[in-house]
């Protein structure tokens, strides 16, 4: 079972079904006895840094997700990803702190937010090469946890890895095999 985080900013009903097609069941919920018995649990999201946050650290959501990271694979998507960080600009807001690092707008001369299918480069020769989809304004600035990125007039962090923490800044519900693939060995921890 993987648990996904509910704290109402998340594009849920594509990751359900994402999971499916892995052979994965899942649950949303905020309930702690329940994510603390699934496999796997992701913090999806979608939106505003500062707004996010916000729901978290008022639902008390934000101590149990920190908690779960020390011993649960825990996958971060888009805004998750970004979540994982110490701070963002997008509403000068702190985040869970559960990665070391800071979230600011994406420096570019081309069109914001980063939307559309974008190339991975990577060490890892099963991501390397690979084409992925992006929404999104904002991004994690260079950190030493990249294991994948892609480039859009500057270096974006695409997917990070920190013990069994997972940050994917792309939707991989939205990128075809590629993105099952790379949802499923994150789930797995086989990165």
């Amino acid at each position: 079972m993987i648990g996904i985080i509910d704290y109402s900013l998340g594009n849920t009903g594509n990751l359900v079904n994402a999971l499916k097609k892995l052979g994965y069941e899942s649950v949303i919920t905020k309930d702690k006895n329940v994510l603390s018995s699934c496999e796997a649990i992701i913090l999806p999201g979608v939106g505003h840094f500062g707004y996010a946050m916000n729901i978290i650290n008022t639902s008390g959501l934000k101590d149990m997700i920190i908690e779960l990271s020390k011993y649960k694979r825990l996958i971060g998507i888009c805004l998750g990803m970004q979540l994982l960080f110490e701070h963002s600009e997008e509403g000068n807001a702190a985040g869970l702190g559960i990665l070391k690092g800071r979230i600011a707008r994406i420096d570019t001369d081309l069109t914001i937010p980063h939307l559309g299918w974008n190339t991975l480069t990577s060490n890892y020769q099963s991501l390397n090469g690979k084409d992925v989809y992006f929404i999104h304004s904002y991004k994690g600035l260079e950190s030493e946890y990249t294991i994948a990125e892609t480039d859009y007039n500057s270096n974006i962090p695409a997917i990070v890895k920190k013990g069994n923490v997972t940050g994917i800044q792309f939707h991989p519900e939205k990128s075809g095999e590629t993105g099952l693939y790379i949802l499923k060995n994150a789930l797995e921890g086989s990165f």
